[in-house]
């Protein structure tokens, strides 16, 4: 139990210490890389209290292809974020009401979890324990069964939002040749082949 201990204060000290850098730092480069060292340190969290699917959702989603597209995007756009730092101060408010209400929210729930412990003996579906049931498992049972429709109707929004960006970003230029499928399938080698008879000594 002590060197678990000393695994989640070393994890939950680097992760609080790399977030804070995140918004400090002022390279943008540097935030995105201390953003990937927070995940990182919140997977280790994360395995910690046996949830090892979340982990792994974590590095492969949020540092695999999140973390590093921000990366690219930060280093290949010229973007000026000295001008964009100018107007923080007056979103300040809504963020410090926003961050007040998060916190509310959390102190409700931890806050209640310990001072009634009864309440966890009401939720409907309880975590079985890990020797039971694995923790990936146990996700899987509860998403593809009980909330199977709510699964399939998220992924079809997120399908209908990608679409709608593409739709969205899509730009026809008139100097660009575009691939037309129906006059490729249409062709016949009359219209395909072209002889030329060229006389010697001539060229085209």
């Amino acid at each position: 139990m002590g060197l678990q201990a000393l695994f989640f204060y070393l994890f939950s000290f680097v992760a609080v210490a790399s977030a804070f850098m995140v918004i400090s730092a002022r390279n943008p480069v540097y935030s995105v890389l201390f953003l990937i060292l927070t995940f990182f340190n919140s997977a280790g969290l994360f395995l910690l209290t046996g949830a090892e699917f979340l982990a792994m959702i974590l590095l492969v989603v949020y540092i695999g292809a999140v973390a590093v597209l921000f990366l690219f995007v930060v280093m290949m756009l010229d973007i000026d974020f000295t001008e964009l730092r100018s107007g923080v101060l007056e979103y300040a408010p809504v963020g410090a009401l926003i961050g007040l209400v998060l916190a509310a929210e959390l102190i409700i729930v931890v806050g209640g979890s310990s001072f009634s412990p009864e309440i966890a003996k009401t939720i409907s579906m309880p975590i079985p324990a890990i020797a039971d049931r694995t923790n990936t498992a146990a996700l899987g049972d509860v998403l593809y069964t009980h909330y199977v429709y709510f699964f399939q109707i998220a992924g079809l929004v997120l399908l209908v939002a990608m679409i709608g960006a593409i739709v969205l970003t899509l730009r026809h230029r008139d100097n660009i040749k575009r691939q037309d499928i129906p006059t490729q399938v249409a062709r016949t080698p009359k219209t395909a082949v072209e002889v030329v008879k060229v006389k010697s000594g001539q060229g085209l």
